[in-house]
Order: structure tokens, then C-alpha cells, then sequence
């Protein structure tokens, strides 16, 4: 192989226009809006908060037009199709069937929810409301993860051995911070690990078996994680997925397989170009990303958009059998470990 196949995905200008409220105006939320902005024709047209004063200066920041000072008073806005749930992990699936209930289409940060329960009950929802649901891993709808799903497709890299991952972020010990809080479904897993671990996903499908070693934080969350994957189905393959929020790791991915080699570089999560080495021939690169690092989210909502406006209550590209499974594999991760979220059994 000496060129790589060209992203298909489509310009996020180009997706059909919904009109978004934003539930729970923190950090990742105001990246979203941001992104929106400079990179589509979305419209961003409410924030609700628990706090007007907060819900305003959201509004105030981002131009959007009405501020609420309750999710109550967002979910029941008729000028919104479709919500965006940022808040923490602990209240996703709650906040998820709530914007359900009140008939609204859902994208869901990730980690979709505190764990597969959760999830099941977020999706059977979604499925008898009728309504566009996804987890929002802005991974998967990124330009170089379609290159690397057509190289996986057309079998250039043989069969794959080794699939290895890593996402760490250091962040200062603070007991009152959502990572370190167990009420909130903190640790480095939900927030961080779940990039590694549903790339494993993509390019390997569900693990058989799974073995996690890890660490805790004094507050009881996870601090660090290390796990094997193994015995998919028809594959010998491993992969290996490490994550910490105590320190800086380098952020890279890489699928081995029996005729290439595909390296995704610091920060394989984000808009990022990967490199493909053959085991015999020339090493190609993927073009440079047009729209790089938060921008990169615009590509998860404008393909939602087109979910919404195609009828389509699931993505292909992340359905929710898949999110189900995800999760599945986060709780046992987690049980291994010993980290148990207030409330559960």
C-alpha cells in the first residue's frame, strides 16, 4: 500500500441544523459550544443549570439565547431538539431519561453512565420513546479513526495481535473535585480510560476475558488501572489499556497485526494523523486534521444531526449494543479493582 483511503467522514458544516439545549454548563460543555460555533451550522439555543446566575453567565459567554435556571425548565423548552448531557457520570442516566421522557433526542457524554444498568435502562428508553440516543465519544466520528476503519475493513493490516493504549492526565489531589469523588462515579477509568478501552472495542469487539490491576485514590476511586483483554471472538489477540488522572502518560494507541503496523501519536483520542507501517513496503501518513484538538467534537454532532434528520434512533458507527458492552467491560474492570460507586450492590 503506498497511499492511505481518504477520511469519508463529511464535512461537520455540512450536517443538517438541530437546535441544541446544554444540560449542565461545565468545562466539556463549554468546549462543545465552542466547537459548534466554529465548525458548524448547529445552533446552540439553551443552557440549563441548577444555578440561573451560572445558567446566565454559560449563556452570556457562548451567545445563547435562553438561560434556565433548572433541567426542569431546559428539558421543557420547545424551542430545543435535542439535549446534550455534560454533566458527571453519576447523573447521566437520570438527566439521559428525564431529556427521554420529555421527548427529546439525546447525545450522552461519555462515559454514557455510571454502569451497564444504567445503560440498559437509558437505551430501552430511548427505543420505546422513539428518539435519537448516543454516547458521545467524539473519537469514533473523527476523520483518522475512518481511515483506520477502512485499513481494518480492507484487512491491510492481516490479523491483529496487539492492540495498546493509554490515557493519563494529572490532576492535583483535591477531594472535592468530580475525579476524585465517588458520588460524582469519579476515578480515571469513566473520565479517561474509556478512550482506550472503547478503541479496544472498535478494533477487537467485546473481551472474553478480562484481567485489571489498580490503584485508589484515599477517596475510594480509581487512581490507577492497568488491564488485559483477550479471547475475542475468532482472535488470539490481547489488548493492553493503561490509565491514571496522578500523572502525564503519552497518550498513544497502536494496532499490531500480522502485516502492518498502525500508530496513533499523542493524543490519538483527538484529531490527530496516524501513520501506517506495512511489514514490507513504504510508511504512509494520514493528511494533517483541518480541524484540530476540541474542535474536533463538532464531528460527533454534526453526525448526530444527521442521525436525527435520517430517523435513525442509533449510529452505526457506535450502536448501542456496543455502549451496553463498554460498559460491561468498565463495571468489571472496576469490580476487579474494588471500586464500588455509592448506592451499589
Amino acid at each position: 500500500m503506498t497511499t492511505l483511503p481518504l477520511s469519508r467522514v463529511p464535512d461537520p458544516a455540512e450536517a443538517p441544523t438541530l437546535r441544541w439545549g446544554i444540560l449542565a454548563p461545565g468545562g466539556i460543555a463549554s468546549a462543545f459550544v465552542s466547537a459548534l460555533a466554529a465548525h458548524t451550522t448547529q445552533q446552540v439555543v439553551a443552557v440549563g443549570s441548577r444555578s440561573q446566575a451560572r445558567a446566565e453567565a454559560f449563556a452570556a459567554e457562548h451567545g445563547v439565547a435562553s438561560a434556565h435556571g433548572s433541567y426542569e425548565a431546559l428539558l421543557s423548552d420547545p424551542n430545543v431538539d435535542a439535549i446534550y448531557v455534560a454533566s458527571p457520570h453519576s447523573r447521566h442516566a437520570e438527566q439521559a431519561l428525564a431529556a427521554i421522557s420529555a421527548g427529546k433526542h439525546v447525545l450522552v457524554e461519555k462515559a454514557f453512565t455510571q454502569d451497564a444498568a444504567q445503560a440498559s435502562a437509558v437505551i430501552n428508553a430511548a427505543a420505546a420513546a422513539g428518539v435519537t440516543l448516543m454516547e458521545a465519544m467524539w473519537t469514533r466520528f473523527l476523520p483518522h479513526i475512518d481511515v483506520l476503519r477502512q485499513l481494518l475493513a480492507n484487512g491491510a493490516l492481516g490479523d491483529i495481535e496487539t492492540v495498546s493504549a493509554d490515557h493519563g492526565q494529572w490532576f492535583a489531589l483535591d477531594p472535592t473535585h468530580r475525579l476524585y469523588d465517588p458520588h460524582a462515579a469519579g476515578g480515571a477509568l469513566l473520565d479517561l480510560g474509556i478512550y482506550p478501552v472503547s478503541l479496544a472495542s472498535m478494533v477487537l469487539g467485546t473481551p472474553g476475558r478480562i484481567t485489571a490491576r489498580g490503584t485508589l485514590t484515599d477517596t475510594g476511586v480509581d487512581r490507577q488501572v492497568s488491564a488485559i483483554f483477550d479471547e475475542f471472538p475468532g482472535s488470539r489477540a490481547h489488548a493492553v489499556v493503561t490509565t491514571t488522572l496522578a500523572a502525564r502518560t503519552p497518550t498513544r494507541a497502536q494496532i499490531s497485526g500480522s502485516e502492518a503496523l498502525v500508530v496513533l501519536p499523542s493524543g490519538f483520542y483527538t484529531p490527530v494523523s496516524l501513520t501506517f507501517a506495512p511489514r514490507e513496503g513504504a510508511i504512509c501518513t494520514s493528511p494533517e486534521p483541518v480541524i484540530t484538538g476540541s474542535g474536533g467534537l463538532a464531528f460527533e454532532a454534526a453526525h448526530f444531526a444527521r442521525l436525527v434528520a435520517e430517523g435513525r434512533p442509533e449510529s452505526p458507527l457506535l450502536p448501542w449494543a456496543e455502549t451496553l458492552a463498554i460498559m460491561g467491560t468498565l463495571d468489571e474492570i472496576r469490580a476487579q479493582v474494588g471500586v464500588r460507586f455509592p448506592g451499589e450492590a
